[in-house]
């Protein structure tokens, strides 16, 4: 149906590598051109070898689920005639070790705030709904085994 890219690159850049002290900072470009510092997150590689204000790829994973259900609650809700004026998630991420002593990335909490504007604006009950159907519509929560939670916040009108 569709293809998505991206470019990941890395360099040696002089450093002896096998030493196992080399920089996990890279690069992620994007076909629009965006391109995006990326590292190993500091709390699995130790500074000064990962780049403490690059986008790791636990933050990442976390950031494209909660920005596809994001998307899909904007148009689910614009579709329904219903005014957004903002929409804040501040989701939450939970790395444990399974059985094996691995890590994995087990649950993904998604925390939206979402304000409503217009004549009539969407009670809990709409808001709800809303966010039952966008995370069924989510095709990223949908293709990982991590259980993708979501647990509205409802800012007092």
């Amino acid at each position: 149906m569709s293809e998505h890219t991206a470019v990941v690159s890395w360099s040696r850049n002089g450093e002896k590598f096998v030493d196992n002290r080399y920089s996990r900072g890279h690069r992620w470009q994007f076909d629009g051109g965006v391109e995006v510092p990326a590292s190993a997150s500091p709390h699995v590689v130790p500074l000064p070898l990962c780049v403490a204000n690059a986008v790791d790829p636990e933050e990442a994973f976390v950031a494209s689920l909660s920005s596809c259900h994001m998307l899909w609650f904007l148009s689910l809700a614009a579709e329904r005639g219903f005014l957004v004026e903002s929409y804040r998630d501040e989701a939450l991420g939970d790395m444990i070790e399974d059985e094996s002593g691995k890590l994995w990335m087990a649950t993904v909490t998604l925390r939206p705030e979402v304000r409503f504007g217009g004549a009539e604006p969407a009670g809990k009950i709409d808001a709800a709904e809303l966010h039952h159907e966008a995370h069924e519509r989510c095709y990223l929560a949908r293709s990982v085994k991590t259980e993708v939670r979501c647990e509205p916040k409802y800012p007092e009108p």
